[in-house]
């Protein structure tokens, strides 16, 4: 069960859009295959019902309702409307799994907890809707008032509830315990189907899930990219990833193919960049830097596991900086379709070595430049120059740019506008090329860094990821001016395509 759209959406600071929360659910659902969903807690807002209602409609009209499900409250049936309204059929409702929550956050007794939890099941059969329970806080309750839970789970037993959810709630759990804790429950309540829903405070989330399912929880919950409360939750990427390799008695339906789309697409819409380290999703996860990895692919893949990137829809790159040798510098160079002699290969490395050692970052997309740059030719990156561009921004008026662009000699002048100086610069370049019956690269991502601690007459370093029909590349630019360094990014990018 996938809940990047609820406890995900906790993730501080952000919040999806009506429009993003029904995309991602038809990702989640029919690319990934996830099994089931969680979109939103009842009666938050009025856009949390608006986007539940247009998940509902879509998910009615695939046959997908019953893999939908909303966060409830024990709050007299306020819920229960609240989800009739947008149509959901699935409840999973918030109780408590710890007697300190009771005690000191509900202020009740067990049995008028136990009470208002048979109510609201009661209220929901009424109305069509099936119940699962989170047992929220469960973890200390197992370890501190293990009694509490042991008779929650006796009252659930003859309850008519689905699933019951244990999560860890504060991620206090470490595998050994996780194993413990989840194996005791479900020995004594073989009729009840438990899921665990952990957190990743001591970035054990992974671990304790994978523990989860060896003790034999029936179901297991994530989020893309482990959004969620403080460290967040389990990372789908991960566990499925996990679960393939090490349990291989266990079946997974979901499509790893599609894991790095979708991860890239849920980090647009969070405004959260994904660390670029992070297993199976990250930019360098599948990148060799030291050159003696390089020269160990080559020779029967000394440095492969089972992690393979073709697995993900991804490829294998290898770095370029001070611990490249000559074997990563030459794999770049065979990529891009170049042929350099021995010696001519050795300038490069050293020219490569200096770069790194200033803390420059080098791309595959530089080699060309820094080819010409060693062996003292120009023609790689003279065929297409930006003569000039006047950039113009005023308070109250759409910004606007004229260029003026040399290809192959030729000179050639548009103008365009945009959201921003850079923006304007772009629309007035894609209209000179589509004039001449040329398409652009789409630009899909644009980082900009700055030393830190520096004024701001520093020197910014610009790069940005385009992609077309055939590839995905990046190109780097370096001025004090944050649109020109982008402007310098781009004219290589013209060189390139």
């Amino acid at each position: 069960m996938d809940t990047t759209l609820r406890d995900g959406e906790q993730t501080s600071g952000m919040s999806f859009s009506e429009y993003e929360k029904l995309t991602i659910s038809k990702l989640l659902l029919k690319e990934l295959k996830v099994d089931r969903i969680e979109v939103a807690s009842a009666r938050v807002s009025s856009g949390e019902f608006k986007a539940v209602s247009k998940i509902i409609d879509w998910a009615k009209s695939e046959n997908l309702v019953d893999k939908v499900e909303i966060l409830s409250f024990l709050d007299n049936g306020i819920s229960i409307e609240w989800m009739k309204k947008t149509g959901a059929k699935v409840q999973n409702l918030l109780a408590k799994g710890s007697l300190n929550h009771l005690k000191y956050q509900l202020k009740k007794t067990q049995n008028q907890h136990f009470k208002d939890v048979e109510l609201s099941i009661q209220n929901a059969r009424k109305n069509n809707i099936k119940t699962n329970i989170y047992l929220e806080d469960w973890s200390n309750g197992m370890k501190d008032s293990k009694n509490y839970v042991i008779k929650f789970l006796s009252f659930l037993k003859n309850q008519p509830v689905e699933r019951v959810l244990l999560p860890d709630t504060l991620g206090v759990l470490n595998p050994v315990e996780t194993f413990k804790y989840l194996n005791e429950v479900i020995i004594n309540y073989p009729d009840i189907q438990f899921d665990f829903h952990a957190h990743n405070d001591y970035d054990l989330s992974v671990a304790n899930t994978l523990e989860s399912i060896k003790a034999g929880c029936c179901g297991i919950h994530t989020t893309i990219n482990g959004m969620g409360e403080r460290a967040g939750n389990t990372p789908m990427a991960s566990i499925v990833a996990a679960v393939k390799d090490f349990l291989p008695n266990y079946k997974i339906e979901i499509d790893e193919q599609a894991l790095y789309k979708v991860s890239k697409l849920v980090s647009t819409f969070s405004g959260f960049r994904i660390p670029p380290n992070k297993p199976i999703v990250g930019e360098y996860v599948f990148t060799q830097t030291a050159g003696i990895h390089a020269d160990g692919d080559n020779k029967k893949n000394l440095y492969f596991n089972n992690l393979l990137p073709e697995r993900f829809g991804r490829k294998r790159k290898y770095a370029l900086g001070k611990t490249s040798g000559k074997a990563n510098i030459k794999k770049n160079i065979d990529e891009l379709g170049l042929k350099l002699s021995d010696e001519n290969l050795k300038k490069v490395t050293k020219k490569i070595i200096e770069l790194g050692d200033k803390k420059e970052k080098v791309t595959a997309e530089d080699l060309p430049y820094i080819i010409s740059d060693v062996l003292n030719t120009r023609s790689i990156h003279e065929k297409i120059k930006i003569k000039s561009y006047f950039l113009r921004h005023k308070k109250d008026k759409k910004p606007s740019a004229d260029i003026k662009v040399e290809i192959n000699g030729k000179l050639f002048s548009e103008s365009g506008f945009g959201d921003g100086q850079f923006d304007a610069f772009m629309n007035a370049l894609k209209k000179l090329y589509k004039k001449n019956g040329h398409l652009l690269p789409i630009l899909t991502d644009y980082s900009v860094t700055i030393p830190p601690g520096s004024n701001s007459d520093a020197l910014c370093e610009t790069f940005i990821t385009w992609k077309n029909s055939k590839k995905e590349f990046i190109t780097r630019g370096l001025d004090s001016d944050q649109t020109v360094s982008a402007i310098k990014a781009t004219e290589k990018m013209l060189n390139i395509i």
